[in-house]
């Protein structure tokens, strides 16, 4: 093989590096776009997005989430902190109006990939991506059962407030998210009672890690360069859990036995999560279950992992 035809050697992606996958949907309004696709087909699609080229899209669920964590990249020698990457079932000549759409809301994107339709989730693993987002349900699913974080952006969620520009805000559910679905499946067997005794008994066991742990950390590692100075952006977490005293405290040993520190924990024991939400003002929230993902999008950006016992029918198979 001559030197011209050997693989090229393949770049890692430096372990502290935060990358961040997101389709088009998630990033901007395209949901009138995205009818015309549904209900024609994707030439018709292709030549409205042609059309619109010259049209910045509209801000989606995540882009308010995403120019903070870019925010974090403060100078050249610091631009491996954070990166975006398009990551989309467009065609490539609609990418060039999302590209066009994150000049002009002054996001700075320089990768994308583009599949016309096919699964994209294939080119986490190469991206080296540590989170994805989308608004289609199978690519969320697929990129869980493949190992990486991932959420359904609902593209009706409220979009984040303003109130914190200097600080990115997010928010998780604990089990089936955060940590694994042991004990909610003890839950859905035995009740409350059994739950309660489950939890209570292996206290000071930690859980298994659930899908979005490797976030966590990684924002964990954005936190320390914010607390030292290195950046005017700051990071705030929050655990929102339908735990209650005393299963509160096997999640909290989990954290602690991790070495991570959350900021806010609410314990609601079943209280509705929408209106805590709404005094946190997250930009953005993930959770499992449709209902509590329903309620937070009337407050603020929400998306479901499908993971864990609640994205399972009877039969024990993904629905």
């Amino acid at each position: 093989m001559s030197q011209a035809e050997a693989p090229a050697a393949e770049v890692p992606v430096p372990p502290e590096k935060l990358v961040v996958a997101i389709s088009s949907r998630a990033l901007f309004d395209f949901e009138e776009e995205n009818l015309v696709f549904e209900t024609a087909d994707d030439n018709a699609y292709m030549q409205l997005q042609l059309d619109r080229l010259d049209v910045p899209a509209s801000p989606g669920v995540a882009l308010q989430l995403v120019r903070k964590l870019l925010a974090f990249n403060t100078s050249d020698t610091d631009r491996d902190r954070v990166e975006v990457v398009l990551l989309s079932r467009n065609d490539p000549v609609s990418g060039l109006r999302v590209f066009r759409s994150a000049r002009h809301h002054a996001t700075a994107i320089e990768r994308g990939v583009f599949t016309r339709g096919r699964p994209p989730y294939h080119y986490l693993h190469a991206l080296g991506a540590r989170l994805f987002l989308s608004a289609n349900t199978e690519d969320v699913r697929a990129a869980l059962a493949a190992g990486f974080p991932a959420a359904q952006v609902y593209p009706q969620s409220v979009r984040a407030g303003e109130a914190y520009p200097n600080e990115v805000r997010i928010a998780f559910d604990g089990d089936a998210v955060l940590f694994s679905d042991e004990a909610e499946r003890v839950y859905q067997r035995e009740g409350l009672p059994g739950f309660t005794r489950h939890e209570t008994r292996k206290a000071a066991l930690p859980l298994p890690p659930g899908p979005f742990k490797p976030l966590l950390e990684a924002l964990h590692r954005l936190q320390h360069a914010a607390s030292s100075g290195a950046t005017s952006m700051r990071l705030r977490t929050a655990l929102v859990t339908a735990r209650s005293s005393p299963a509160h405290e096997r999640a909290v040993r989990t954290l602690m036995a991790w070495n991570i520190a959350i900021d806010e924990a609410m314990f609601l024991g079943g209280l509705d999560k929408g209106p805590f939400l709404r005094e946190f003002q997250p930009d953005f929230f993930f959770d499992d279950q449709t209902g509590h993902v329903e309620s937070a999008a009337r407050h603020v950006p929400a998306g479901r992992v499908h993971s864990g016992v609640h994205d399972q029918g009877g039969d024990g198979k993904l629905r």
